[in-house]
This record gives C-alpha cells, structure tokens and sequence, in this order.
C-alpha cells in the first residue's frame, strides 16, 4: 500500500520502518497506527528477519498522541487499547525488532522502544512517560514492560516521578544496550542486525517467543515452552547445519527450515 506517514524499506532479510512525521515529533495517531499494522503484514510477507524502527529527522524518535486528541478522549478510547494492541503486535512479530532511538522517544514512543526487542539510542535520546503529568497513566503498555525491563523500582522513578531519562541515564538502567552519536545510529543498528542474521532464523524466532514467555507465565510452565521449542530445532535442518558447520570450521549456511 501506498504510506503517507510512514516510510518502509524492505531490504535482503532487514526491514527499516521510519515513522515519517517531523512536524508533530513523529506523533502516533490513528492513521499512523493502521499504516503501521500494514507493514509490520508486508515485513511478515517478504519474510524479514529483522525489523529497525526509527523516527524521521533528529530530533524525536516517536511521540506519543497530540494532548488536544487525549484531552477528548472518553473511557471508550482508552478500552479500545488501540495504541496498546500496536505494540503487542510488535512485540510478537516473527522478525527481531530494534528500535533505532534518534530523540524524543516520550510516552507512546516510549512505550514503542520497550516493545521492541533491543534497542540503541542516540546521544540526544530522551525517554520518558510523563502521563501523570497530564492526569492520566500510560496505555499502551509502559507501566508492563517497563518494570520488566529495568525492575520494579527504575520503572516507579521514571513513572512517578515523571522523570525524563537522557541517553546515558537510559543504558545506567538497562533500557537500551548501546549509545552512539547520532551519525552513527543507523550504522550501529544495522551492525546489530548483522549479528542476528549470522543466526540461525528458525532459532532466533523460537528464542525470541521462549523468551517473551518468561515474563508471562511461571517458571515450570517456561522450562516447558523451553524445551518444546528446542525440541523443534533438534529436527531442524538448520541445526544440522549449524553443527556440521562448527566441525568443519567453516561459516554456517542457515535457511531457516
């Protein structure tokens, strides 16, 4: 489909998403939101095995939604969980997301980079949910995956106090894994998505469902998911692969299968 707010590029296994709204900060709104659903379908289709979602120009990532729409939003908007149901789609999407950060990433946008799997942020990165601040929580699933991220008490900081996090303060907690200057964003994101194509796909993809289960069921029933999901790539050709090519001192061949 033809995207007026976003931009995708589907490359050779990687996919870039930009979020392409400088004017209002890279604002998620509705029509942003189902465009979004759209290409996360065409990442799915091409098979991508890796998603890089960023923001246009250097001065946001993703913000979250215009304060004059929320200031007329009933508790019917809030329960339609329609920001909410965008990040659990990013989140169990089939491909590796990594949230290239380049500015401003503040409620919603925040809540975009903690759905996503890994996350690298520009020198000038802001994180922040600053709801409270306007009488309201975050919805889209910031008070969740926070806590889970950087533990229960980094996460009551940032969201109680309202506390905007710069870059460095951001990888002290562990809510991001690298910091570059804003030049390199882009290069070091898509350095780190080398590294996931050097994997097996069939593995990546188990790994990433096994470990999104860790947070949301108990221990027993994790080990279960676990072992079922290795039990696949035990009867996988890649695992052959994977092996024969480690005794043979040579680069794997993977094919996902």
């Amino acid at each position: 489909m033809a995207y007026r707010n976003i931009e995708l590029e589907l490359g050779d296994r990687v996919a870039t998403l930009t979020v392409s709204r400088p004017e209002v900060r890279n604002a998620l709104d509705g029509g942003t939101v189902d465009e979004f659903h759209h290409a996360l379908e065409e990442v799915r289709a091409a098979r991508a095995t890796v998603l890089i979602v960023t923001g246009k120009g250097d001065k946001a990532f993703v913000s979250g939604a215009d304060i004059s729409s929320i200031r007329e939003r009933r508790r019917e908007d809030a329960l339609a969980s329609i920001n909410s149901r965008l990040m659990a789609a990013v989140e169990a999407h089939e491909a590796v997301s990594i949230a290239a950060v380049n500015g401003y990433a503040l409620g919603g946008g925040c809540e975009l980079a903690l759905a996503c799997d890994l996350r690298i942020a520009a020198e000038n990165a802001v994180f922040g949910l600053p709801e409270p601040s306007l009488g309201i929580i975050p919805g889209a699933g910031g008070t969740q995956r926070l806590p889970r991220i950087v533990g229960l008490g980094r996460a009551k900081e940032m969201i109680l106090t309202g506390a905007r996090w710069d870059a460095r303060k951001a990888l002290e907690a562990g809510l991001v894994s690298r910091v570059v200057p804003l030049a390199e964003l882009m290069t070091a994101a898509r350095a780190m998505a080398e590294s996931v194509l050097a994997l097996g796909p069939l593995a990546v993809r188990l790994a990433k469902a096994a470990v999104n289960a860790s947070s949301q069921m108990p221990l027993g029933a994790g080990l279960v998911f676990e072992s079922t999901a290795q039990a696949i790539t035990f009867e996988s050709r890649d695992k052959l692969e994977g092996t024969s090519a480690f005794l043979e001192k040579r680069r794997p061949r993977f094919t996902g299968e």
